[in-house]
């Protein structure tokens, strides 16, 4: 009955769709696929039709301003997600990511993020899931389904090979058909197949010679064609470059508007005769297919009519980043924490979370749970202690602890527009962001003012980020005024995440306020291609000696039953825009952790990253947590693990090298604009395996509080039956990794690969038993030659797994 529901209501949507398209004419078709804004689509109010809202959303839903005046629940980076190996809990994520949508006016999430980790340069991996494609699909799914059941849109992104962010507008990727059907496009047709998304959006990068927004092959040929996707297709943010090479390719949205390739100029290169008109109605009547679906469109029922119950946003960001952080070493069981144990805590990190990646997938939490908060929340009084102990970064950083800033917007004549409030000394406005009563067109300075009360006496540094004329103000006195010119940077993201410049100090003592003041003025010899303001207002604490402050985090670690070090990555690390140079901690972090592990043989250390780093420390010390970019609860989800009130669920989704020289795949930078994919079919622990290589810890490693017993394994074709026991004192989760490796192969392919995995949670002592699907893809290559997939018959084995690097049981099969 419910499937006869469904397609009835798909019926009615069709026949709405087809309905308002016929009331069109070609202007107003061309407009609606142009965009209006930097979020939007235009109203047509002809056809019922509202205007179709659009946010990024991979960790939380920033709506359509860039404000901390309407904050969002932020959730652990997606990395972490995908460390849970739980689609379930993908699901939920996406469920409150839709809760949260629905609750800013949001129809359409720009999220997942599926492209791979293929080598661990990447410097936007924090965004994307995992190394392998299966991972990757089936987290992707689980967070599809979810937004959906909510009925907001997603939109599956970057379509295709957008797997590194170097030269990312112009690369050209080259892919070769196996690898990029088998690695590349598998996630995206999972996705696709399994979930049913109601957007894609196509990359900046080229494939093989052509850009992805005209990418016909790929687009209306595999992704329309084969694999049946009915939704839209949305540009990434000004990746359109031509008009008829857009709508011939297959795309549908040209972002953002409402200067694009298309609008005007495609009315009249339909006018002109290049373009057909039914090619821009398929477009248009995949825009309308979407407003149906998430009821924007009169006449249409949305897909959703009654939303799932309510979510805890703050309960699931909690449970999210404990299930996600990976225990990768606990040498004589020094975590969970003993009982009334005595915990000296370091790192800069502990006390000033990062807790997100940089870019656009940025969003603005109510509040934020740093390790130092969480650990002082749930342990006695006098337990613990705190020291800086080393900083990840001794350049300057937006202004945020002992700030409170506003950013006042003037006209040409000096006229007050309106005023925003800022959560840090970052402004970032790209579209319509801007305070309210204020537009570019009328905009000529903004000024960041407030006040500033010091953590610490000594002297202060303050500087600028971004380009253009400022006039920096401290306590009186003028520290700058001048230009900044542009640099060497090639993206707008890597130019305003890029070098902090000093413009002078100040001595500042501890608790006594002072007045601060940056003035920018606007120049169009600077303006971004898109409308935005971005630029920030820069602070770096009194410098101490780093010697001084590790020899402090030593004594307060030699007085303690165990230390804490928390290590970091920073956003001149890991952001949107631009790749990682190497896999080093920044700063004197590794000193710390040496020398603290050195005065106390009990030192866990956690690690606050979103994708791989050296630990030259890591036989050194005796517990290391992997915590990645944990989200706005991620100091209470520490302090939960750490003192054993809950389990680390996580288990590891991309392989982690003990050095960057040891990484098989580390290529990002194009050669006269190409980058070859010259690895092929080997990426991840595949291309571990094949250099016989030993990485620091195996894709799907992760540790728990108790131990488990694999007792049998039963391989079919089509599925595995795993029974296992929970071995320990504590009721714990365990994920059951399948992975099949031919005995003997006949043709080149991975000595094995993931082919299905489960999460099962026991009692202490119980016996339960899971039965894990084998996909018949899993026995199946792309034939280049028949074009086609091949099952490939022959011997296997199938290995029931704690990781790939330990398989508890084995199992003949024959295909």
């Amino acid at each position: 009955m419910a499937e006869t529901t469904a397609d009835t209501a798909d019926t009615v949507r069709e026949a709405a769709v087809e309905a308002a398209l016929g009331k069109l004419d070609l202007d107003a078709k061309a407009r609606l696929l142009a965009g209006q804004d930097m979020w939007s689509l235009p109203a047509l109010p002809e056809i019922g039709l509202a205007s179709l809202v659009m946010s990024d959303g991979p960790v939380g839903v920033r709506g359509v301003r860039w404000t901390a005046d309407d904050p969002s629940v932020a959730l652990p980076s997606p990395t972490a997600l995908a460390a849970s190996w739980d689609p379930d809990l993908a699901r939920r994520a996406g469920r409150l990511l839709a809760q949260e949508a629905r609750r800013k006016g949001v129809h359409v999430l720009l999220a997942p993020t599926v492209n791979l980790h293929r080598t661990p340069l990447g410097g936007r991996h924090f965004e994307a899931y995992s190394e392998d494609p299966y991972l990757t699909g089936a987290i992707g799914t689980g967070y599809v389904q979810g937004v959906q059941d909510g009925g907001v849109g997603t939109t599956v992104k970057h379509f295709v090979g957008n797997d590194a962010e170097t030269d990312r507008f112009t690369v050209d990727n080259r892919i070769a058909p196996r690898p990029l059907r088998e690695l590349y496009l598998a996630p995206f047709e999972a996705i696709v197949r399994n979930a049913r998304p109601w957007g894609i959006m196509t990359a900046y990068n080229r494939v093989n010679g052509t850009t992805m927004t005209e990418h016909r092959r790929l687009v209306n040929e595999v992704l329309r064609g084969e694999w049946g996707f009915d939704g839209y297709n949305v540009s990434d943010w000004m990746a359109a470059r031509s008009t008829k090479g857009g709508i011939d390719g297959g795309l549908d949205v040209a972002m953002p508007g409402p200067r694009t390739v298309y609008g005007e100029a495609l009315a009249a290169a339909v006018r002109a005769g290049e373009v057909e008109e039914s090619a821009v109605d398929t477009a248009v009547r995949n825009v309308l297919r979407l407003a149906a679906r998430v009821g924007a469109l009169d006449g249409a029922p949305a897909v959703v009519t009654e939303t799932p119950e309510a979510v805890d946003g703050d309960a699931l960001a909690r449970e999210t980043a404990r299930r996600g952080f990976v225990l990768v070493r606990n040498e004589g069981r020094a975590l969970p924490l003993a009982a009334g144990a005595t915990v000296a805590l370091s790192g800069a990190a502990a006390r000033d979370a990062r807790v997100l990646g940089g870019g656009s997938a940025q969003v603005f939490p109510e509040h934020v749970v740093s390790p130092l908060d969480g650990l002082t929340a749930a342990l006695p009084d006098g337990a613990l202690s705190y020291a800086v102990g080393a900083d990840p970064s001794d350049e300057l950083a937006p202004a945020e602890q002992g700030f409170a800033l506003r950013a006042v917007c003037r006209d040409a004549a000096g006229n007050v527009l309106g005023e925003g409030s800022l959560p840090n000394g970052q402004v970032q406005w790209i579209g319509d962001d801007l305070p309210a009563g204020v537009t570019h067109d009328d905009l000529a300075s903004v000024e960041v003012v407030g006040t500033f009360t010091p953590r610490e006496s000594g002297e202060h540094a303050f500087g600028t980020r971004g380009l253009g004329a400022y006039t920096l103000t401290v306590a009186g006195r003028t520290l700058f005024a001048g230009v900044q010119a542009m640099g060497p940077e090639t993206d707008p993201f890597e130019a305003f995440f890029g070098s902090p410049v000093e413009r002078g100090k100040v001595a500042l003592t501890a608790g006594e306020t002072v007045e601060v003041s940056l003035l920018h003025t606007l120049d169009k010899e600077f303006a971004a291609p898109l409308p935005a303001v971005m630029f920030s207002f820069v602070h770096l604490g009194p410098r101490r000696d780093p010697d001084e402050l590790i020899a402090e985090a030593v004594a307060a670690a030699r007085a303690a039953d165990t230390a804490v070090v928390v290590v970091a990555t920073t956003e001149r690390v890991e952001s949107e825009g631009f790749d990682r140079k190497d896999l080093a901690l920044p700063g004197r972090q590794d000193d710390l952790v040496r020398a603290v592990a050195a005065a106390n043989p009990n030192t866990v250390v956690v690690v606050n990253a979103g994708s791989p780093v050296e630990m030259p420390w890591r036989e050194d010390v005796a517990a290391i947590l992997l915590g990645w970019f944990p989200g706005q609860e991620g100091g209470a989800a520490l302090a939960d693990v750490l003192t054993g009130a809950e389990e680390p669920g996580g288990r590891l989704p991309t392989t982690w090298p003990v050095a960057l020289a040891d990484a098989p795949v580390t290529e990002v930078t194009p050669t006269d604009g190409e980058l070859h994919y010259a690895e092929g079919l080997f990426i991840g622990y595949r291309a571990w395996d094949k250099a016989g290589a030993v990485p620091a810890y195996p894709f799907g490693h992760g540790l728990g509080y108790t131990t488990w017993s694999y007792e049998s394994l039963v391989a079919t074709p089509e599925s595995a039956t795993v029974t296992l026991t929970n071995t320990g004192g504590r009721t714990g989760r365990e994920v059951v990794q399948i992975y099949l490796a031919p005995t003997e192969d006949r043709v080149e392919r991975p000595a094995r690969w993931l082919a299905g995995f489960a999460s099962v949670e026991a009692a202490a002592g119980e016996t339960v038993e899971v039965t894990i699907e084998l996909p018949r893809r899993a026995f199946e290559i792309w034939d280049e030659e028949r074009n086609g997939w091949t099952l490939v018959p022959g011997a296997y084995e199938v290995l029931a797994a704690h990781s790939l690097a330990d398989a508890r049981l084995t199992a003949a099969l024959e295909i």
